[in-house]
């Protein structure tokens, strides 16, 4: 039914009304940083999320968010840096440098 543990934790995200509009539309983003998550605490079967308090559930995504925002911010950075360093480099193309 489920592919991974992480898909399963997800859709228990989903029943529970935890995820908003951007982290349904970023599915597979979602999953595999809860995948990320549930490694790092140790979290290895479908049973033992099934059996999560809510609360606990809450924690786990509460980390899933915190690395996506810090996934997001870091590939905005990069794109910005990237596109003013092409500006850049188109600028100087069409300059003549003039040394004294």
């Amino acid at each position: 039914m489920y592919k991974s543990m992480s898909q399963f934790a997800y859709y228990r995200f989903l029943t529970n009304n935890m995820l908003n509009a951007e982290e349904k539309e970023h599915k597979d983003e979602i999953i595999k940083l809860t995948e990320e998550v549930l490694d790092a605490k140790g979290i290895e079967c479908d049973s033992r999320i099934s059996r999560l308090a809510l609360d606990e559930l809450k924690e786990i995504l509460e980390e899933v968010r915190r690395r996506y925002k810090k996934k997001t911010k870091r590939a905005i950075t990069e794109k910005a840096s990237s596109s003013s360093y092409d500006n850049i480099d188109t600028a100087s193309e069409g300059e003549i440098q003039y040394i004294s």
